[in-house]
């Protein structure tokens, strides 16, 4: 699985405005639905099982990087949405840094194996500091796409 078979090309932002974590989280969500890939009528639905996920513990792993992610009954395929914040947002992360580095991912209720795929998947491609390093000097979508394309073709 690569991280492309998933991740919304139309759901990139290259500057989080969000500056806390509910924010950054409904911030990536309406970058789902504007992009087409979840209905605008569920999204309080997708931010409270996000949230309620958080509640769990952070989704912040450390090193710069959060992967909020949930399963909801409406959503029909596994789509993930990706975030950079220039200044960094405090996530609760468990080194106690600010998060730079978002990937929010959303999977169907009763997709526990490709959810977990997914997720092993970007924390692998991202414990890589140069990958990291590369992608918060992206500018664009184009150059965030294709980074994270010449990273997905390295490590198959």
């Amino acid at each position: 699985m690569q991280i492309t078979d998933f991740m919304s090309k139309k759901a990139i932002i290259t500057d989080i405005k969000s500056t806390k974590k509910a924010d950054v989280i409904k911030e990536l969500v309406d970058a789902l639905i504007n992009a087409g890939d979840v209905e605008k009528r569920y999204r309080n639905k997708i931010i409270e099982a996000l949230m309620a996920r958080e509640s769990l513990g952070s989704t912040a792993i450390g090193q710069g990087i959060a992967i909020p992610h949930a399963k909801a009954d409406c959503v029909g395929k596994l789509v993930a949405a990706f975030g950079l914040s220039k200044k960094g947002v405090d996530f609760d992360s468990l080194d106690g840094e600010s998060i730079y580095i978002f990937f929010l991912l959303l999977a169907p209720q009763d997709s526990a194996g490709p959810h977990l795929k997914a997720l092993a998947r970007i924390s692998r491609l991202l414990k890589d500091k140069y990958f990291r390093d590369t992608l918060r000097a992206c500018e664009d979508e184009k150059s965030i796409i294709k980074t994270i394309t010449e990273e997905d073709q390295k490590k198959l």
